[in-house]
């Protein structure tokens, strides 16, 4: 069965097949054995596992999907077995070893750079030196390295990319107004989100994931991105309990949460203040969005990217 190649470390399959895939591990041209994780997942999560193993350095990820059934199943082809079981730790599935013979080498290469509006530019680096390069080949933009790791929002995802366009957006106006503003971003993933709301402008942001992976991996990339005004959390958005208000509560999370959610991000966000929300399947957002609204949101841009709604309104 022919196979579509997504992304250097991601492989879709959309029909089942049960041999194993013809796409090697990471690094080694001669692996005798591997470790593979799995996981059964629902279908409408194909994309969010997708962007999760983007670029991953150790490992090759394939998803597998059979016309007519609501599952996938997930697979991540590890060299190292502590690898294969920091993904089960996170995430569940199962680990097995597996015997392999004269796969390739395969060394995934970050995505290129690419531009929000004339304010910032994404990449995938992880060096202050290759950073440093990416800032002098686009002066006067600020740059958010996201490396690709095992945590969502690299920056090229629809979802992310319009949130990230909706923030560039509003910083424009607030500082037009010279408006003083703060953003909490629920659902934190990398912490792109939360550290482009600092580069342009927010004085203080917080937020928070429920995945404890993805919380170190956005603590980690406040770090290489000189960000000391944001605080990333581990919480979950369904039993949080905000203790104050902020200007702008952006949440790029799955829908389901999203529309139990509603009620404390409206209570999360000031009178007057901006919500965004993402994560939305074109064929949920009519419900989704409607919680919104019933919650106390006014929306006034919903964003359609492919199979994906993205939307931007206000708390009266």
């Amino acid at each position: 069965m022919k196979t579509e190649r997504l992304m250097r470390s991601v492989f879709f399959i959309p029909a089942g097949r049960a041999s194993l895939p013809a796409c090697p591990p990471p690094h080694s041209l001669e692996v005798s054995r591997m470790f593979v994780w799995s996981k059964l997942s629902g279908a409408q999560w194909a994309d969010a596992w997708e962007e999760r193993f983007q670029g991953s350095q150790d490992l090759t990820a394939v998803i597998t999907q059979v016309p007519g059934r609501k599952t996938i199943r997930v697979e991540a082809f590890c060299e190292k077995e502590k690898s294969a079981l920091a993904i089960q730790k996170n995430f569940g599935g199962s680990v097995r070893k597996v015997k392999m013979q004269n796969w390739a080498a395969m060394a995934p290469e970050p995505p290129e750079p690419f531009k929000v509006r004339d304010k910032l530019v994404i990449c995938g680096l992880r060096t202050a030196t290759e950073i440093a390069k990416i800032a002098k080949q686009f002066p006067g933009r600020e740059v958010i390295a996201v490396p690709a790791e095992l945590a969502f929002g690299t920056g090229h995802h629809a979802t992310t990319a319009t949130v990230l366009r909706f923030l560039v957006d509003l910083a424009a106006k607030w500082k037009r107004e010279g408006r003083n503003w703060t953003l909490c971003d629920l659902g934190c993933g990398t912490g792109i989100l939360g550290m482009a709301g600092a580069k342009l402008g927010a004085a203080k942001v917080w937020g928070c994931d429920f995945d404890p992976q993805a919380v170190r991996v956005a603590k980690e990339n406040i770090q290489r991105n000189h960000v000391p005004n944001c605080t990333f959390v581990k919480a979950d958005v369904l039993k949080w309990q905000p203790r104050q208000q902020w200007d702008c509560v952006a949440a790029n999370i799955f829908y389901d949460i999203l529309t139990d959610a509603f009620p404390t991000i409206v209570s999360a966000t000031k009178s007057g203040g901006v919500v965004i929300v993402s994560g939305i399947l074109k064929t949920q957002a009519k419900d989704c969005l409607e919680a919104g609204r019933k919650a106390g949101v006014m929306f006034e841009k919903v964003i359609t990217k492919g199979k994906w709604v993205s939307a931007f309104g206000y708390k009266p």
